[in-house]
């Protein structure tokens, strides 16, 4: 088999059709072959389909209900086992709708009433396909967490994030000093942390510093250290962080907060590699490679007076931006899932799972905060959510809609946008509150809530693919 060949394989979709009787297999698989341009494989028996399922590896399978030796309701259960990303859709002849209910009940997809309409079953079967792409997508989602090579806890695939771990990766293992630049919430830590542990110091235990927490006189004391009676309280040596981290990396977070004139210090360290402590005459030679983060603009502090232009191209010599939130938009589904099983399963909430409407209102939120702000709203939803299934009116802060608070929609989210984006903004998350709320009283039924809603069943089924919402997310 050629290359080519090989990837057409793998890429056509595959069907089984199950049917006891030779002329409806034969008819059914010129059909969906001509129509739906996938592979199709037929077995004459519930026992033969069982074992065309390891043969045939189907994406969906279409069979009566009424066999000799195994029913469609049999196989139905046993596809399940087998393989729960499986669509199935259920033919039934007169007298049987009732056994066709029961097999909606079961997990099948849908069921057809013969004699049928040629194009009906072809739209029904599309969709069942369909379905099974979207469930092994998000099963595919789900098992990404887990063999993500990314260094250090980053989580995500996104263009901004990967070029960032590529820099990082490139310039870890060198002694070159690094400037990590970007919003707060945005995981500078976590890169500096991952310089670290690239590196040949990663032996050594990386030393950091949170400069705006200490004020002048403690954080130059801490950083360089002093001798005993150097000033008043200074009963006793102190090495200093930078000692501390001869060998190995000392992080200076929020750089932009250190006093100017202890700006001067540091750029000394920068330029001779030495320091000097209080009260002491002679300079100490050190090895500790320097990373400095903040979340502030330095050439506007440089231009008034607050940042010392010299330390900042000292320590400008390699910078890393981390990319925000909306950057790495692609990348917040996968986070989601993420810290949700991170959550669930250090605060023994195994059973918990977020509704598709919850999902995709925090992909679409903005995330001022970034992935800090993301992380700590699941946990919280983790922490207080009362319901297995979680769903919009569930989460806390008056974030979302419920029966007497404000609306799904803030209008004034979307007044920056031009009106045919707000307006499309505004329409989907109508659309998916109004579906999801519609399947979740009908347990995922189609075709009742098609009925409730007043549309058409294949109406209905529509607007559920263009919002990639899936029905069996709201089956008991």
């Amino acid at each position: 088999m050629t290359e080519t060949e090989k990837e057409h394989h793998t890429t056509r979709k595959r069907l089984l059709i199950v049917d006891d009787e030779p002329d409806m297999l034969n008819m059914l698989r010129m059909v969906f072959t001509k129509k739906l341009h996938c592979d199709v494989c037929t077995a004459r028996s519930g026992l033969i389909a069982l074992q065309q399922l390891k043969e045939c590896r189907p994406d969906a399978v279409v069979t009566d209900i009424k066999m000799p030796d195994l029913d469609g309701l049999e196989l139905l259960s046993k596809i399940r086992d087998y393989d729960p990303t499986i669509s199935t859709v259920i033919m039934t002849g007169y007298g049987t709708i009732d056994l066709a209910v029961r097999a909606l009940k079961d997990g099948a997809y849908d069921f057809l009433q013969k004699p049928f309409d040629q194009d009906h079953i072809v739209r029904v079967v599309k969709n069942c396909l369909e379905r099974t792409t979207l469930l092994r997508a998000n099963e595919q989602l789900q098992q990404q967490i887990d063999t993500l090579s990314a260094p250090e806890g980053f989580i995500g695939q996104s263009p901004a994030l990967r070029k960032v771990l590529d820099l990082i990766s490139r310039v870890a293992d060198t002694d070159a000093t690094i400037l990590i630049r970007g919003e707060s919430g945005t995981g500078k830590e976590l890169a500096a942390r991952a310089l670290h542990n690239l590196s040949n110091r990663k032996k050594q235990r990386m030393v950091t510093v949170n400069c705006p927490a200490l004020p002048e006189h403690i954080l130059e004391s801490e950083l360089f250290g002093y001798t005993r009676g150097a000033f008043t309280g200074a009963t006793q040596e102190k090495k200093g962080l930078f000692l501390e981290a001869d060998g190995s990396t000392i992080v200076l977070d929020e750089i932009a907060d250190i006093p100017v004139a202890l700006q001067t210090k540091l750029l000394r360290v920068l330029q001779e590699k030495e320091i000097q402590p209080l009260g002491q005459n002679r300079t100490f030679k050190i090895d500790a490679r320097v990373v400095a983060s903040t979340n502030q603009d330095l050439e506007a502090k440089i231009k008034a007076g607050e940042f010392r232009e010299d330390l900042f191209y000292r320590l400008n010599v390699v910078t890393i931006t981390m990319p925000n939130l909306q950057e790495m938009k692609e990348d917040i589904p996968l986070l989601i899932h993420h810290y949700l099983s991170l959550f669930k399963e250090r605060y023994k909430r195994e059973h918990l799972n977020l509704s598709p409407e919850v999902i995709h209102y925090l992909s679409n939120k903005k995330w001022p905060g970034n992935v800090r702000e993301l992380r700590n709203t699941i946990k919280r939803i983790v922490l207080l959510s009362a319901n297995a299934l979680v769903h919009l009116s569930d989460i806390e802060g008056g974030e979302t809609e419920s029966a007497n608070s404000a609306p799904l929609v803030n209008f004034s989210e979307v007044y920056h946008l031009p009106y045919n984006d707000a307006k499309a903004e505004v329409v989907t998350r109508f659309s998916v509150e109004y579906l999801s709320a519609l399947l979740q009283r009908h347990k995922g039924n189609v075709t009742n809530a098609a009925a409730d809603c007043g549309i058409e069943r294949q109406g209905l089924q529509r607007l559920m693919r263009r919002y990639n919402i899936v029905s069996v997310d709201f089956k008991p």
